[in-house]
């Protein structure tokens, strides 16, 4: 006998959840299919070292940084947040580096001794303004979008508008020549960290400023506008929306892949599992990406529409090559362990003959031209020093390298071929500035673009599910042109990065739509 839900909804993470919370709330049958054996997506702790089962990881998102405040205190989402201080490492290869913490006075001081005067007005400037545009714009994120232009004359003051217009639309640097930075290098710092996070994309391109502004939407509680650690890692979050789901009545099944949607005369009636069980419902709602939502409504959809979707489909070009370490590396810069071990740490080119910019831009173009770059912008964080709760009963430490740019397809060769060699090349680049690195690791866990696709089971590899290049009504719509059928995931607005303002949205369109009264 076939069951009825008023609404099902295809996939458990956290985008999936915070919808399921809403529309249960509102007096609906709620039943989430998720197909692997735990919920959260990209958004769990793990532990997934083999030499060290122990130790648990944030084995894909690692931090939570702009979920707004007023959507966790609606869904009554309480966590554990840990201010990493500092959060902020620059090493290079002598002896001067770059670590910024809560102290807004001693940052100013580093940053006039690392780079100059004119860097530090510059930042100051630089932050000032991006802190007024976040304010503006925050309540557009639990709003559904509206075009770019309409976003600006109704949320953001009159005198930033054509600087935001511009932001969202224009190369990331572009907005930052704006202040008028006189080291290439912290421009660059900039651009790397939050421009080109998760994106397929680099200086130059259009809506590398969007990605920007999206990574600099951080307005948590004593965050001083850093990312946090979620103790007990990102599975905290996704664990609490959960246990927020099953308060409320709703039936998640784990392990329960959804090979096919029911649709008669365009309009949605169900969804089919993988075990060839039929559920029925009135709504399904793809809390999955949008080109797996696509796959399995293709035949039903306009040509038009598929279109547009598969215009902005871009391979994932994220790297993650997680650590197992059996005590915290010597950074040459700086001996002493004064913090720099809870902090992201960025290791960029530094070569002295040449553009640091320009080599940004080769090791894009290489991985674009399916070549592995000989030096990928990285991100090197550590969190066991900062929360220690998920170190393991012999004091190992998890890490991880977080790698911008990797291609899909290696050109001539294959990520099994070249796995093992890449992952040494990127122990080797990160040895240059902590030598005693590869005596400290136990154990690895690489997760390549197309890993991420097969481990976390999101299309492409793309973390975004589609580039934060894409902003406001340009993401996936909520509502799909088929009767009763939406999507509410990284894909849709605002975007990438463990929000949750798009499950919250679509659900609040689906609760109209259904005429429910609030």
């Amino acid at each position: 006998m076939n069951i009825k839900h008023d609404v099902c909804i295809v996939g458990a993470g956290h985008n999936g959840l915070v919808s399921s919370i809403m529309l249960a709330r509102s007096g609906l049958s709620v039943k989430v299919f998720e197909g692997k054996k735990v919920v959260g997506g990209a958004a769990k702790t793990e532990n997934p070292f083999k030499l060290a089962p122990n130790l648990g990881h944030s084995t894909g998102a690692y931090l939570l940084g702009v979920m707004p405040p007023e959507l966790m205190r609606e869904l009554g989402l309480e966590l554990n947040l840990v201010r990493r201080d500092p959060h902020y490492f620059l090493p290079t290869l002598n002896d001067k580096y770059l670590l910024l913490g809560a102290d807004s006075k001693a940052n100013d001081q580093q940053i006039r001794s690392f780079f100059s005067d004119q860097d530090a007005i510059a930042i100051e400037r630089l932050e000032a303004e991006i802190a007024m545009i976040r304010e503006d714009l925050a309540p557009s994120w639990l709003q559904e979008p509206l075009p770019l232009e309409q976003t600006a004359y109704k949320f953001i003051r009159k005198e930033l508008q054509r600087t935001f217009l511009d932001l969202c639309s224009l190369p990331v640097e572009e907005y930052l020549y704006r202040f008028n930075f006189k080291s290439e290098l912290l421009l660059a710092m900039y651009a790397v960290t939050d421009g080109f996070s998760g994106l397929n994309a680099s200086f130059g391109m259009n809506g590398t400023g969007y990605n920007f502004l999206v990574h600099n939407m951080c307005r948590l509680p004593k965050s001083g506008g850093t990312w946090m650690i979620a103790e007990g890692g990102m599975g905290a979050v996704t664990n609490g929306l959960k246990n927020l789901a099953l308060n409320e009545g709703v039936d998640i099944e784990t392990d329960s892949n959804i090979n096919e949607l029911i649709i008669t005369n365009n309009r949605i009636s169900g969804v089919v599992s993988e075990s060839g069980d039929e559920t029925l419902a009135n709504i399904v709602l793809g809390a999955c990406d949008p080109f797996k939502l696509m796959s399995l409504a293709t035949d039903h959809l306009p040509e038009e529409f598929k279109a547009d979707l598969n215009s902005k489909r871009k391979m994932g070009t994220t790297l993650k090559l997680n650590l197992a370490l059996n005590d915290l590396p010597t950074f040459s810069c700086l001996n002493d362990q004064i913090g720099q071990h809870k902090t992201t740490s960025h290791l960029l080119p530094q070569e002295e003959n040449g553009s640091i910019l320009d080599q940004i831009k080769d090791s894009y173009q290489q991985v674009q031209n399916g070549i592995l770059a000989d030096f990928p912008t990285i991100e090197w964080y550590f969190h066991t020093d900062a929360e220690p709760s998920l170190m393991d009963i012999d004091g190992r430490h998890s890490a991880a390298l977080f790698v911008q740019w990797a291609p899909y397809d290696i050109q001539g060769s294959s990520w099994d071929k070249e796995r093992d060699r890449y992952e040494n090349h990127l122990i080797d680049i990160a040895e240059r500035f902590a030598p005693d690195l590869r005596h400290k690791i136990d154990d690895t866990f690489m997760l390549a673009p197309p890993d991420i696709e097969s481990y976390f089971g999101i299309s492409n590899g793309h973390i975004h599910h589609i580039d934060n290049a894409y902003g406001f009504d340009n993401r996936s719509p909520y509502k799909w042109p088929i009767d009763g059928l939406y999507a509410g995931s990284a894909g849709c607005h605002p975007g990438g990065s463990v929000i949750g303002c798009s499950g919250y949205n679509v659900a609040n369109r689906i609760i109209k739509d259904l005429g429910i009264s609030q």
